[in-house]
């Protein structure tokens, strides 16, 4: 598994990593045993950084990840978490003392006496305008409660003011080949400032694997059954903000762009992967033989050309109108 700098870090990250919000609520039922067989099926196949938040089963992500990794004190393994989501999202809630209080929670959690990364959890627009919270974020640094602080966001704006942060070493954005509107100035902008960039909801919510249909079923707390309208979180969440028959359309003929050898999931996370800029990409998985899968794309050959511009011309039949604007 090649590896690469994430951002103002300084440490190197899988370029496949492992998304745990399944692992911890919102995926439908992930049983503890199951949990901890995706991490080693992961860790074994190479991935070395883990990505988790303090909300994911209300911190059940960040204690799983905790107690696996105790027992593997030499694993390497970088993990960052977020913080903010727990807390009603209004930005005089981004605070330094709440700030403490969940960083000490989280590092409780994880068993850990400094977090490789925190990331602020999709907060509300205004809090990226902050200058308090940005020092707030410095002083969690320098107190060596967090080693390196970075955002996870919702839309490109967002992203480029926190680029724009000389602390922040990291940015975490929804990045798919039905989400290429970070192409455009986010991916150049990072680069140029020296910015990791995390690439999450890789696989559209499961739409770009290929597998569902009109008539696949959800569970009732798998969140593509309660939030396709944004009805509990930000829309671009589920599916990536797609209507889900527009999605099985446009991910039928993705299928096709798959290459020899690889499946549509592989595929779309090969794409991600060549995307310069991209530290790593973080899918989830339910199941080993998904861990697996996901990190073998690591190694896949690079798509050619012509995958590469059928991926943008796919976009812009398909997704484009729907999408571009809004994120």
């Amino acid at each position: 598994m090649d590896k690469r700098v994430l951002g103002r870090t300084g440490r190197e990250a899988s370029v496949v990593g492992l998304g745990t919000w399944q692992l911890g609520a919102d995926w439908g039922d992930v049983v503890e045993a199951d949990a901890f067989a995706v991490l080693d099926a992961a860790l074994e196949s190479g991935v070395t950084f883990f990505d988790t938040a303090d909300v994911y089963g209300d911190g059940r992500s960040e204690q799983l990840i905790g107690r696996f990794l105790k027992n593997r004190p030499d694993a390497g393994v970088f993990v960052a978490t977020k913080m903010g989501r727990r807390a009603e999202q209004r930005p005089e809630n981004y605070s330094l003392d709440n700030f403490r209080a969940w960083n000490d929670r989280s590092r409780a959690n994880l068993g850990v006496d400094t977090l490789d990364l925190v990331q602020l959890h999709c907060p509300p627009s205004a809090v990226y305008s902050s200058d308090a919270v940005f020092d707030a974020l410095d002083t969690l640094v320098a107190e060596k409660r967090t080693a390196a602080y970075g955002v996870s966001v919702e839309t490109c704006a967002e992203a480029l003011t926190a680029i724009a942060r000389p602390g922040v070493a990291s940015v975490q954005i929804i990045l798919n080949p039905f989400r290429l509107k970070p192409l455009e100035e986010v991916l150049p902008a990072a680069r140029e400032a020296g910015v990791g960039i995390v690439a999450r909801v890789p696989l559209a919510s499961g739409l770009l694997s290929g597998k569902y249909t009109k008539d696949t079923v959800f569970a009732a707390d798998d969140h593509r059954s309660f939030n396709r309208h944004g009805e509990a979180f930000d829309q671009g969440e589920t599916f990536s903000g797609i209507d889900y028959t527009t999605g099985l359309s446009a991910a039928a003929e993705f299928s096709g762009l798959a290459p020899e050898g690889a499946t549509p999931a592989q595929t779309a996370l090969r794409w991600i992967i060549q995307q310069p800029g991209v530290s790593t990409v973080i899918p989830g998985a339910r199941s080993v033989g998904q861990a697996r899968a996901n990190a073998a794309a690591g190694s896949l050959a690079p798509l050619s050309q012509t995958t590469l511009e059928a991926v943008h011309d796919l976009y812009d039949r398909r997704i484009r109108a729907e999408i571009h604007h809004r994120w």
